[in-house]
């Protein structure tokens, strides 16, 4: 199972590496959104509930870019036919590939989350830097599984591009509330205090059960 996971993920990250096919067009995505926000509100910069929103919805618009491309190779050029032929569990692909995007949206957000401090946000980032980082990988989690999930779904459909995001975006809806929630009192004024535990809770909870749907549902959507 390691062996095959590993194998798997130094595959997929090396395929980027060459190509580039996925990270730029993520990160400059979530960038774009951030400068068009400063325009579309015509303010100079943006506290709590606003900025924590305008955060996660570029981190979740970039997340479902990227999605759009995680299976197509595998699927153009016979890499389902292949794994299935091979003797190894199912589920390493989709360990692969979870991991494969959480490595996407760490990426991004070392990009972005600066990047949205020096265009929008308007308290200093650094004081709730480590709960928002924490914030963030819950969210990252359920984020991977869910566009995983989705994207080998709508990979052998023809309208993938369009299918993927409908599915998705009601499933990633907690997502966005729960972090959004957890990260408006580490982007305000005033005094720091820590994300409202509720919000970790439900987020900790909904990646739980996003994974045991995901192990239970991979090998039937891989067969299919």
């Amino acid at each position: 199972m390691r062996r095959s996971v590993a194998a798997l993920l130094r595959k997929d990250l090396r395929v980027e590496l060459r190509t580039l096919a996925v990270l730029p067009g993520m990160v400059l995505f979530s960038i774009s959104i951030f400068v068009l926000m400063h325009f579309a509100l015509n303010r100079s910069s943006v506290e709590g509930d606003l900025a924590a929103g305008i955060l996660w919805v570029a981190l979740l618009f970039a997340a479902l870019l990227g999605a759009n491309r995680l299976f197509v190779a595998d699927a153009d050029q016979g890499g389902f036919d292949g794994f299935l032929l091979a003797p190894v569990p199912r589920s390493a692909l989709l360990v692969a590939k979870v991991t494969t995007m959480l490595a996407f949206l760490a990426a991004v957000e070392v990009v972005a989350v600066p990047a949205f401090a020096l265009l929008l946000l308007a308290p200093p980032l650094w004081p709730g830097l480590g709960w928002l980082v924490l914030v963030l990988a819950l969210g990252d989690v359920g984020v991977a599984l869910i566009v995983t999930l989705v994207a080998a779904l709508a990979v052998r459909t023809r309208a993938r591009d369009l299918f993927g995001p409908l599915i998705a975006l009601p499933l990633l809806l907690p997502i966005v509330i729960g972090g959004a929630r957890a990260s408006s009192p580490l982007l305000s004024f005033g005094h720091v205090s820590t994300p409202a535990a509720r919000w970790l809770a439900m987020l900790t909870l909904y990646d739980l059960i996003l994974g045991l749907i995901a192990f239970a549902l991979f090998d039937f959507l891989l067969e299919e």
